[in-house]
């Protein structure tokens, strides 16, 4: 078996691409029941944001698999696989299970760092555990990913450090006022990165808004978007020393606020700090303002001065998260190289027990006089001997299966306690259990397209796709 995950992310391909490849919550649940029921895919989750859309599988062939995958992409979002080959990536085994890790903790993030992915990634493998498209593997590989994403962001401060602009102004806001409780915001203009501004201020806790531009229709229109009150540029003037935090981004070619227009307004305050940000280019605030007593003015290159400060302080937090991703590779893979060695430790045990039964019995018919009390004590007693006879060849098997040539050790121990039919015979009752599963998934998936048959309906489209792909 092998791990794969393909996929398109913002790196890889445009936004137009990435469009087009883009699930709700309503289709997410039948395209992950078609991916499963694709040739060669014994697991699988679908991760899909704005910026990925990631398919990760368990595969029996991973060469012929990831031919079967993007014919499933092909088919399920109507494209011709050669408008969207080149943009795919594809990582397997170790590499995918890394990618997965990396993504789960926001460093393969546009925002690096970001939490709202490790929530994501935790959604989508809850879906495709609830629908049954996952097993032992990625039942193990998800929840490990979603705990070392959760890790990092306990144990570094990757996320502490703002890395937008207009989240850098609400940060610089936090210094001068402490909290926005109560706090007054005037919007000059209505530029996108205002409107973000602001909603991140009243998120944080500012109550009242007001928008202002010289169009008053284009100031309602923002205003009702943000919950604030619409003002033309005189009122705004008339009211300045209203604001607490006034933020500019207008395209006017002259200052919009000049340094008397706020000297005039801080008469009005009281004392009370007034926080200023220009995010206009060219400036909106004349820079003298910033000279005033009680007065914080910050232009466009102050904010991207400390987003970068701030980047730079994530990008070393990743560093301390890619040495814990390793750790959990490692320890993944561990797990996964002890899979195999379950049908010989089971079968060890199952031949040790029943030595351990046939020999009791044998010492019981010659003891006839023993008490149920003597029986008890010699059980237990027989028993632990042969659990510490067989608790060092379990532990080490273990280890020599995590090697390099851990098949060849493990043959070897087979040979050593001669497990041969313990191990067939378990391998055999598994492949039984295996089949039988499959068998009743299938027959569940072909219930609606026989009810609808015996209606004397045609097959749903879902239907008819998952035939196709089987």
């Amino acid at each position: 078996m092998h791990l794969i995950a393909v996929g398109l992310n913002y790196r890889t391909a445009p936004v137009e691409v990435r469009e087009r490849f883009a699930l709700s919550e309503q289709e997410l649940p039948q395209a992950l029941d078609a991916l499963k029921r694709t040739t060669g895919i014994l697991e699988c989750v679908i991760v899909a944001t704005c910026n990925r859309t990631e398919l990760y599988a368990v595969v029996d062939r991973h060469s012929l698999c990831g031919h079967y995958i993007r014919a499933f992409m092909e088919q399920w979002f109507k494209l011709p696989r050669v408008e969207f080959n080149r943009h795919l990536y594809m990582y397997e085994d170790e590499q995918a299970t890394r990618h997965l890790f990396r993504v789960a903790c926001g460093l393969d993030s546009m925002v690096i760092g970001e939490t709202q992915i490790l929530g994501q990634v935790r959604d989508a493998f809850f879906l495709a555990r609830e629908r049954k498209a996952t097993g032992t593997l990625f039942n193990r590989l998800f929840q490990q990913a979603v705990t070392v994403a959760k890790r990092a962001h306990t144990e570094t401060s990757i996320g502490e450090s703002a890395v937008s602009v207009s989240y850098a102004a609400v940060e610089l806001g936090k210094r001068i006022f402490g909290r926005f409780d109560n706090k007054k915001v005037m919007i000059v203009g209505a530029g996108k990165m205002s409107e973000l501004t602001v909603r991140h201020l009243t998120a944080n806790g500012a109550k009242e808004v007001l928008v202002v531009n010289r169009t008053l229709s284009r100031a309602e229109e923002l205003a009702g978007k943000v919950g604030g009150v619409a003002l033309t540029m005189e009122q705004a003037l008339e009211r300045l020393h209203e604001a607490d935090i006034v933020i500019s981004s207008t395209g006017a070619q002259r200052f919009v606020l000049t340094r008397g227009t706020v000297e005039q307004a801080m008469a009005r305050r009281k004392k009370k700090p007034l926080f200023l940000i220009d995010i206009a280019v060219p400036r909106d605030i004349e820079p003298g303002c910033g000279d005033l007593s009680n007065v914080y003015l910050y232009d466009i290159d102050d904010l991207e001065g400390i987003v970068e400060t701030n980047l730079a302080k994530r990008r070393q937090e990743a560093e301390v998260i890619e040495q814990m991703i390793g750790e959990e590779q490692e320890a993944y893979r561990s797990w996964y190289a002890t899979l195999g060695v379950t049908p010989l430790i089971r079968g060890l045990q199952e031949k040790a027990s029943a030595i351990h039964e046939e020999t009791l019995d044998s010492l019981l018919r010659k003891l006839p006089e023993l008490d149920e009390r003597q029986v008890k004590v010699i059980r237990k007693l027989t028993k632990s001997m042969v659990s510490q006879m067989i608790h060092d060849p379990i532990l080490r098997v273990k280890e020599m299966a995590a090697e390099k040539r851990g098949d060849a050790s493990m043959n070897l121990f087979v040979q050593l306690f001669a497990l041969e039919e313990e191990v067939a015979r378990l391998k055999a009752a598994t492949k039984a259990e295996e089949k039988s599963r499959a068998a009743a998934a299938a027959e569940a998936d072909s219930k609606p397209a026989e009810r609808a048959a015996a209606a004397g309906e045609s097959p749903s489209l879902l239907s008819q796709l998952a035939g196709a792909l089987r």
